[in-house]
């Protein structure tokens, strides 16, 4: 139990500390505006005179939050101007009082909690209860993770983001709809429930009618930021941000309430948390009108404030049991005209319902995304470590939306924090989704001592059955009766993990029960799977089987409802998961399902279509990757792969979080032979968001990212023979760079086509890398063709001039490289030249070469590498508006003896059906050595020249 008020700035140093110090004044100057100051202050960014600085377009701050004008502001005028612009901002809209405090925090140094002073009047001038002000600031103004070492700890100012507080009830449907979402849904559902958002400031400010509330309740899951809002409420107070219709507030946390034992009176508990000795609070408790009392943590209270309104005390100075004292001041008997701002999880509710009159309710939802994203930022100081760990995050769906949680989101920080810190930062992966999970148990399980703690493992089994159970049947929201037929009624660490909501029925109000999402139910769903029996004393809860073979059984007709339990059993068959669930729990963890796992993964890819075409020893499905990414066992990995020859997916966009787990699978994968990925984006997923400055900008789609992360497996999969990346135009140079590194010396890759063609934004590159009729080398194409045992036509993949001098520069290291198909691609005269310096090399043994694209001076380049290229036997030469003259200097290069060209084929334009003719036709019929034309010879023997439909025997 504290009292106190704090004023702290964000840490930092040099340049980074001063942009802290910005950040901190700018966003406490916005966040003190009402919603029509808000608009207002807006109105100016855009359309007044601003004294130097330019005006940003209404267009980007019509629907900008505060953050993200903060943002919009420090991206446009960086930190001083941006302040400049806020100040002549504000005097412009006519709050000279707030621009005179921003210019007075500005002159300060910076300091965000120094850029209000003190208030003229009341208690907060100069003392608070007889003790400096500034001086109780060290009681609330510094934080301690979790993880805290000896001197460990955080400014509150510069950690704390705003997080989303609703009014208003919400139905049971709509309660269902966010348990279950994900992603962009989860998102579009907290924005509507946003639009009932309060400010902490306008808490207890009167409503539409006029009333205003004297008792709030904040009510917020487990580790939703209950605590941290109510230590920033006293910060504020102090600081004259909030509240200033209060004279006093009062924090009491009532965890550290129940070890307070005895009698004693309201005003000597208050006094045992006074620093610097007794304030004189006989004369502070007349004037109850002006107190507040936060009271933090109501469910965490171990002894019943629900006594008998005979039993309460009336008077401040009347000496009772602390429960009695405090039960008074609830039920309004003792100091009925102060008032109360009382925090506490969902489970509690009901109880506290009981005690209070005329209440005012609002729920913290957790951050927003623009929240999520500011939180990064302030919790790891760099811009450049905030940017990669948002972007990771951001690419994976189910930690994104968790993270609106604040302990969720401070887990993942510190766990993607030390990844960074370590050689190859997120490249290979921070913690699964399962590790972050059994984190997140882990800290809340750290709050319970004694008893409580004893009672987990008994606890637990009966929360998991639940789960597993709710799981089978397809429900997110159970009825009281179901968790008092479990024994979960009884438990005092219920409300950690359960979230209780009422929702009203036909005349009255009921309870339901919920996990604070889906995907938690999925977790100890799979986790009662594992849960080794122990002898209880009570009967084991009777709930769904125990068998694992009946849930994946019904894994295929469950619509996909399975999905993430079965991600959460193979991440808790993991040793070293299992491992901590057990210090963490006391429960035993068994491994007994793990070989079912593996073989129901191997059986799940012998799917009808699978069957019919004869190819059960493909993979068609990134879900068994993300499996055995969860479970992250080399040795099993490999086991369960070991069956498989080739991975096909077609027409998926990769996210970051995708493209990990896909990397993963195929770098583990032994027996990996054929690799397709046709039409597959590879996404950078970070939507444009022109309000964040801080953040790198990078497209929607990551250029050169399937390049990269099929680089680095080409060279540790010597089986490889086919690889395709049809449509993928993404790839371009970048892409075709880090491609050919895969390539270099240590793989063995045959033909390379690269077929492409005007860059397109909404078409992507395609690499097929596959054996030739004879089995002695493979292909690689980037275009639109499926991949195939023998190479076809691929197009479009974005590539430039820079392409070709990468891909020359390959071929003479690559002798199994047999095919290059080079389709559509935009690579210029300057192109072709480089990549006939590649071929001109002795040691490059390409066979056959694909081509649109082509002018008169690339076939001069063309024909001067021919006779130089002794293993070139086939040329194809589609869509080439190369003229008489170009035909003329291609001649030359067919009539050098040392040519060994076998098939010339000319097609009137890329991709087009046979036909036609082209000019210079008969010349190149005519002038060609026969030794230079035709490989394949169906017309009794004779070397062909295709044009159009039409073969030409020469000779």
């Amino acid at each position: 139990m504290h009292t106190g008020s704090s004023r702290s700035g964000a840490p930092g140093s040099g340049q980074r500390q001063v942009e802290a110090k910005v950040w901190d004044l700018l966003f406490h100057a916005l966040d003190d505006l009402s919603e029509m100051d808000f608009e207002r202050f807006r109105d100016a960014l855009a359309h007044a005179d601003l004294r130097g600085c330019s005006p940003i377009p209404w267009g980007r701050l019509e629907k900008a939050n505060r953050i993200q004008t903060k943002n919009l502001m420090l991206q446009r005028y960086g930190a001083e101007a941006a302040l400049h612009a806020a100040i002549t901002a504000l005097e412009h809209i006519q709050l000279r009082n707030a621009a005179a405090l921003l210019q007075e925090g500005r002159e300060r140094g910076g300091n965000a909690d120094s850029s209000r002073p003190h208030s003229p009047a009341g208690a907060r001038t100069l003392l608070w209860m007889g003790v400096p002000v500034a001086g109780l600031g060290e009681a609330y103004g510094r934080v301690k993770d979790l993880n805290a070492r000896v001197g460990d700890s955080a400014s509150l100012s510069a950690r704390y983001s705003r997080l989303v507080l609703v009014t208003g009830p919400c139905d049971e449907w709509q309660r269902e709809r966010e348990i279950a979402a994900v992603g962009r849904g989860h998102a579009d559902l907290m924005k509507e429930r946003a639009s009932t958002a309060v400010a902490v400031a306008d808490l207890f400010k009167p409503d539409a009618e006029g009333w205003s509330p004297k008792e709030v309740v904040l009510l917020g899951a487990a580790g939703m930021g209950k605590t941290m809002t109510a230590r920033k409420i006293m910060v504020d107070w102090a600081c004259d941000r909030v509240f200033e219709e209060f004279d006093y507030v009062f924090y009491i946390h009532c965890r550290e309430g129940n070890l307070l034992a005895g009698e004693a009176s309201m005003a000597e508990l208050l006094a045992r948390c006074c620093p610097g000795g007794a304030p004189p609070l006989d004369t502070v408790l007349q004037h109850s009108e002006k107190l507040l009392f936060v009271i933090d943590g109501f469910d965490e209270l171990r002894f019943s404030v629900e006594q008998p309104w005979s039993e309460l005390c009336a008077e401040p100075g009347e000496r009772r049991p602390v429960d009695v004292v405090l039960a008074s001041l609830f039920r309004r008997r003792l100091l009925r005209h102060s008032s109360l701002l009382i925090t506490t999880r969902p489970a509690a509710l009901q109880s506290l319902q009981r005690l209070l009159e005329h209440e005012r309710c609002a729920e913290i939802l957790g951050f927003s995304e623009a929240d999520r994203r500011d939180y990064f930022q302030r919790f790891f100081g760099s811009a450049e470590q905030a940017a990669a760990a948002f972007r990771f995050v951001r690419g994976h769906e189910l930690l994104f939306t968790m993270c609106l949680v604040p302990i969720v989101c401070w887990i993942v920080c510190t766990v993607l924090r030390q990844q960074l810190g370590r050689a190859g930062g997120l490249a290979h992966g921070p913690r699964t989704t399962t590790g972050i999970y059994v984190l997140y148990l882990s800290a809340l399980l750290r709050s319970l001592r004694g008893q409580q703690r004893q009672d987990v493992p008994a606890m637990l089994r009966r929360l998991c059955c639940l789960a597993a159970s709710g799981v089978r049947r397809q429900r997110v929201l159970f009825e009281e009766e179901e968790v008092q037929g479990l024994a979960l009624g009884r438990q005092e660490a219920l409300p950690l993990l359960l979230n209780e909501h009422l929702f009203q029925k036909d005349i009255s109000c009921v309870s339901s029960y919920s996990f604070i999402h889906l995907s938690f139910q999925e977790f100890f769903a799979a986790l009662f799977y594992l849960l080794e029996d122990e002898g209880e004393a009570q009967e084991p809860p009777v709930g769904p089987s125990r068998d694992v073979k009946e849930l994946l059984e019904s894994y295929g007709s469950s619509g996909n409802y399975f999905i993430l339990t079965v991600r959460f059993l193979f991440g808790l068959s993991n040793e070293d998961r299992r491992r901590e669930l057990e210090q963490e729990t006391g429960c035993r963890i068994s491994a007994r399902i793990t070989q079912d796992l593996l073989q129901w993964l191997q059986e799940s890819q012998k799917t009808a279509l699978a069957l019919l075409l004869e190819e059960t020893a493909l993979v068609r499905d990134l879900e068994l990757c993300h499996c055995l990414y969860e479970l992250q066992d080399e040795r099993l990995v490999a086991a369960a792969l070991r069956p498989f020859t080739g991975l096909h997916l077609h027409g998926l966009n990769l996210n970051r979080f995708d493209q990990v787990v896909l990397a993963f699978s195929l770098r583990r994968f032994p027996g990996l032979q054929a690799l397709e990925l046709g039409h597959c984006c590879f996404l950078w997923d970070e939507p444009e968001d022109d309000a964040e400055p801080q953040l790198c900008k990078r497209p929607h789609r990551c250029v050169g990212a399937c390049g990269a992360a099929l680089g680095s497996v080409l060279g540790i999969s010597p089986a490889l023979t086919e690889l395709s990346l049809a449509g993928n135009k993404d790839l371009r140079d970048e892409g075709v760079r880090l491609l050919c590194e895969g390539l270099r010396p240590h793989h063995g890759l045959g033909p390379l086509p690269l077929e492409q063609g005007a860059p397109s934004p909404c078409v992507q590159p395609d690499l097929e890398h596959c054996r030739d009729g004879a089995g002695s080398s493979g292909w690689l194409g980037l275009g639109v063709s499926r991949l195939s045992p023998a190479p076809r036509r691929l197009w479009q993949c974005g590539l430039t001039e820079l392409s070709c001098e990468s891909l020359a520069a390959v071929l003479p290291d690559t002798p199994s490289l047999a095919e290059l198909h080079l389709g559509g691609n935009a690579v210029g005269d300057g192109g072709v030249r480089r990549l006939s310096q590649g071929l001109r090399d002795p040691r490059c043994r390409l066979r056959t070469l694909r081509w649109c694209g082509l002018t008169e001076l690339s076939c001069e380049s063309l024909a001067a590498a021919l006779p130089d290229t002794p293993s070139l036997a086939e040329l194809h030469l589609g869509g080439n508006a190369v003229g008489d003259g170009g035909v003329r200097r291609l001649s030359q290069g067919l009539r050098d003896p040392r040519c060994r060209l076998r098939t010339l084929r000319w097609v009137p334009r890329c991709g087009a059906e046979p036909g036609g003719s082209i000019p210079g036709a008969t010349s190149v019929g005519a002038g060609a050595s026969p030794g230079c034309l035709g490989a394949q010879e169906p017309r009794g023997g004779c070397p062909q020249l295709e044009m159009g439909s039409d073969l030409f025997a020469v000779g």
